[in-house]
């Protein structure tokens, strides 16, 4: 019996750490999906007007939807891509507001070949989501100010750059806008949410766990015999 303890005590040990990380990834799928459910009822909630929100909050104001109205002036372009379409730019303009205010607008995507097409600035009336990305990280290269060329989108440096409030306003619609530039709303598309796919994991590797305990215990079985 004394051949056997240790083998089964291993593998009740290693089954039962597999299985509780499996059952704590399911916990953190219902919690991703609830939160993913209220960023997207966030996006869609009725748009206020920026000119209401005097010092938006980057945590708190995050996703919230707005309208205004103004004007586009210079710009910058942010290196994107977009499936049916192949790579491009997201196109990054100051905003003149009627009260003087200047922010960023994302206007949306342009296909590569347009990079160097004029945007001459217009006037815009605009719905869309306030937005403080998190896209850049210690791979991502850093911006080339002398093209106008971002690798990712950061209010920050983008502001500094374009002499603006630290303030994004994502395009979903733009009233005037020419049909080149393709507004890309925000959405929950690019918040990961790998729970799921973790659980599987825990739990086959608890599943392969068993069955070699299993036949552990069988050659000791055989051995002994």
């Amino acid at each position: 019996m004394r051949r056997y303890l240790f083998p089964l005590i291993l593998g009740l040990a290693g089954c039962a750490i597999l299985l509780s990380l499996g059952t704590w990834q399911l916990r953190r799928l219902a919690w991703k999906q609830e939160i993913l459910a209220q960023i997207e009822a966030r996006i869609g909630d009725t748009p206020v007007d920026l000119a209401e929100i005097v010092a938006p909050d980057p945590v708190a104001d995050r996703y919230r939807p707005v309208r205004l109205a103004g004007q586009t002036g210079d710009d910058l372009l942010v290196l994107s891509g977009r499936k049916d379409e192949g790579p491009g730019y997201e196109v990054i303009t100051t905003f003149t507001l009627p009260d003087g205010r200047r922010i960023l607008l994302d206007r949306g995507f342009i296909p590569e070949a347009a990079q160097k097409a004029l945007r001459p600035p217009i006037a815009l009336t605009v719905t869309g989501n306030l937005l403080w990305p998190n896209e850049t990280d210690s791979y991502t290269p850093p911006p080339d100010p002398a093209a106008r060329l971002w690798f990712a989108r950061d209010v920050t440096s983008m502001s500094e750059f374009l002499k603006t409030e630290p303030i994004l306003v994502v395009a979903r619609s733009a009233q005037g806008q020419e049909p080149t530039i393709v507004p890309v709303p925000v959405d929950t598309a690019g918040i990961p949410n790998d729970h799921l796919n973790y659980a599987i994991t825990w739990f086959s590797l608890a599943a392969v766990w068993a069955g070699m305990t299993v036949y552990l215990l069988w050659r000791i079985r055989q051995r002994t015999h």
